[in-house]
């Protein structure tokens, strides 16, 4: 399991869980603001101007569409392009791998003061004693909604036992 705490810029943390990277990259999606494609997206420059109804044979395709054009001229009609616009900024399309993982972690950093991952029962359990975020005040509260989930999920016995 996948462990997220949020602090917001006003009110408590709080805490949620995914099953796996998969549901954790559904689960940034559907919670963001912005497109899919736009958090991660992997495209050609080719399949760019498709999107438009083009090709790179199009009439006035150059002046139609000037900045899918600087993109193949740089890179190639074929070369996979990454987008991630909470890393790379708006709209940037690069060479350079970048993950889907590290894409949605960087757009769940941008929407709470301080987050956290913990990739696993044991990252989250052990935080729950060694994260130096816990030390604050609004850290107790990250804490305590850490705790109540891993409680929730079993990970940890309850106060009942």
């Amino acid at each position: 399991m996948i462990y997220v705490i949020e602090f917001p810029e006003q009110g408590r943390a709080k805490s949620w869980f995914a099953f796996d990277r998969q549901d954790f990259t559904r689960k940034i999606y559907v919670s963001d603001t912005r497109q899919e494609s736009e958090i991660f997206d992997v495209v050609t420059s080719r399949e760019l101007l498709e999107l438009m109804d083009a090709t790179p044979e199009t009439g006035n395709v150059r002046s139609n569409f000037p900045a899918i054009c600087d993109l193949a001229d740089q890179y190639g009609w074929d070369k996979p392009l990454y987008r991630a616009d909470y890393l790379l900024g708006e709209g940037v399309f690069q060479p350079e791998e970048v993950t889907e993982i590290d894409a949605c972690a960087a757009a769940l950093s941008s929407r709470a003061k301080t987050c956290r991952i913990y990739w696993s029962d044991q990252q989250a359990t052990s935080a729950l004693e060694n994260d130096p975020i816990f030390d604050s005040k609004e850290g107790y509260w990250g804490r305590e909604a850490l705790r109540d989930q891993l409680v929730a999920l079993e990970i940890l016995e309850g106060p009942f036992g």
